[in-house]
């Protein structure tokens, strides 16, 4: 590890030092509070914000560990007609947004939905006389959410099963273990960790939420960050309520790091010591393709099929000029920010194999941390000091010039593409540094000494390699992007609309059957990476 700082390194920590700067702002909110503000909100609403914020968490991530656990339990140990479909059709409801399936549920189970509609003229009941869940509510949320969020538990959970050696089985068996006990006391402690990051994940993505709890009319702290800024004025206030759900997740990545080191398990096995499965048949291997099928239904299925049948009613609006430009700009926009994204994990991921200083790993670590943290938080950092900036330009330009700027940064496309840039950087910089991994060092010293400098290094040797890692991160962040809400309901400049953002504002004017086409639109996009992970995971040496 080095330890001397040259000029040629500085660029590359200034960058990083932009890329980290909307969370370091977040975070020195919290150091000058304002406590009148703090006053009224805890004596209001603060309360609420942090119960329902915690409640959401915690239920989501044990519905996403319970689903997620026991389809990957079923799928790895059992064969039973359907399975092969099923183990990577279990993924599908990753595709789908939160936000959407909430927006699919309300029109199907509210009072005027479909359901309740036929169970009235079924059975002749009137309003108030049968009892039926209400889907605008905490308890819906938790349940919404847990169906697209369990396949992280699953995915994680289901490569831990299957790595699993047979001879842990006849170990226990020896001992005088049942296969129940050997499951309890043995396959999941040694899954642990898998399950812990997975539930971990689930409930990070909860904490962000915003589209589900807002249209659910879920006080959380996600909703009290654009209540406070936008109905209350007050961004400085904003950024402290940012800076608590900040430090929630953080304590929660800290809560799950700790968690791994408790407890370490080891184990050795060949490729033909794998679990050994059951095989099903009759009465049990119908009740466990039900088990598979359901949260494949609720959570991908039944929403995607609703949605299909309300945009198939709007049909003659796809050829409309306002459907044209929202889906213009949400594509310019997410292209755009995945080619930016993308180009900012090369050079940060090729800047660390160049220069091994701590500083310089330090900072290009801490640059890709904007994924474990809510896009509100992301906006509220990225429109702090941009703003500042406008007004301090503005100013300027005035008293030397005796014009004024307006907006520049804050109020355009750049304060929205920073944002993405903080928040999908890891998704990037993850799969562009395990493809530099794979290159050998000595192919860099070879270019080298064909007088290559370090940047035709980069451009002809290392990319050309990394096509692969560079495609797959190019189409993982213009999905996130397509599917991003509440740091485009903050950031957009005016009168800029995309998909997410108008199948939001239709749905909460209870416009749903118009917010069809562009949630099945975000839908459909956001099928192309599932199919690609699906795909991959077939190549497992779990497939029969």
């Amino acid at each position: 590890m080095r330890y001397n700082l040259s000029l040629r390194q500085l660029p590359l920590l200034l960058l990083c030092l932009l890329l980290c700067t909307p969370l370091l702002v977040v975070l020195q909110s919290a150091l000058q509070p304002d406590w009148q503000l703090w006053q009224h909100l805890t004596s209001t609403v603060l309360p609420d914000y942090l119960q329902n914020s915690l409640l959401l968490a915690f239920g989501v991530g044990t519905g996403a560990l319970f689903i997620g656990t026991t389809l990957a339990w079923l799928v790895v140990f059992y064969r039973f007609p359907g399975r092969n479909i099923l183990q990577w059709a279990l993924l599908l409801p990753l595709a789908m947004p939160a936000y959407i399936i909430a927006y699919t549920y309300t029109g199907l189970l509210d009072f005027a939905g479909p359901v309740q509609s036929l169970l009235r003229e079924t059975f002749n009941w009137r309003y108030g006389q049968y009892y039926f869940p209400e889907i605008r509510s905490l308890g819906g949320a938790v349940v919404l959410l847990s169906l697209v969020l369990y396949p992280y538990v699953y995915l994680l959970a289901r490569t831990a099963f299957a790595a699993q050696s047979q001879r842990l089985a006849e170990a226990s068996l020896s001992l005088g273990l049942n296969r129940r006990q050997h499951f309890f006391r043995v396959t999941l402690p040694m899954a642990r960790p898998a399950l812990v990051t997975g539930m971990a994940l689930a409930m990070m993505e909860a904490f962000a939420d915003y589209g589900t709890v807002q249209y659910f009319g879920v006080p959380t702290l996600t909703t009290g960050i654009f209540r406070t800024w936008f109905g209350m004025g007050q961004q400085q206030g904003a950024a402290q309520l940012a800076a608590l759900l900040c430090s929630m997740v953080v304590l929660l990545i800290y809560l799950e790091l700790a968690s791994r080191k408790q407890l370490h398990f080891y184990y050795s096995g060949q490729a033909h010591q794998q679990v050994r499965y059951t095989q099903l048949s009759g009465f049990k291997a119908l009740l466990a393709l039900i088990l598979a099928l359901l949260p494949l239904l609720l959570g991908f299925a039944i929403p995607a099929s609703q949605l299909a049948l309300w945009a198939l009613a709007q049909w003659p609006t796809l050829f409309s000029a306002e459907f044209g430009r929202l889906l213009w700009h949400s594509f310019s926009l997410a292209l755009g920010s995945a080619v930016l994204v993308v180009s900012l994990a090369l050079l940060l991921a090729y800047g660390m194999r160049l220069h091994k200083h701590w500083l310089v790993q330090l900072m290009v670590r801490m640059s890709g941390m904007g994924y474990a943290i809510p896009g509100t938080v992301i906006a509220i950092g990225v429109m702090l000091p941009l703003g500042a900036v406008d007004n301090q330009l503005d100013l300027w330009l005035e008293q030397q010039f005796g014009i004024r700027s307006g907006l520049l940064f804050s109020g355009t496309l750049f304060a929205l593409l920073l944002a993405y840039a903080v928040r999908f950087l890891a998704v990037a910089l993850q799969g562009i540094e395990a493809g530099l991994g794979q290159i050998k060092p000595s192919m860099d010293q070879a270019a080298r000494s064909l007088g290559l400098n370090a940047r035709q290094v980069l451009w002809r040797v290392h990319v050309p390699l990394l096509r692969g890692s560079v495609l797959s991160a190019l189409l993982l962040v213009f999905v996130d992007v397509l599917k991003e809400l509440p740091a485009t309901l903050l950031l957009r400049p005016f009168n800029f609309n995309t998909l997410a953002v108008r199948s939001f504002e239709l749905a909460s004017d209870e416009r749903l059957a118009a917010a069809a086409l562009p949630a099945l639109t975000i839908v459909l996009v956001g099928l192309v990476p599932v199919m690609l992970l699906a795909k991959a995971l077939d190549k497992t040496p779990n497939k029969e």
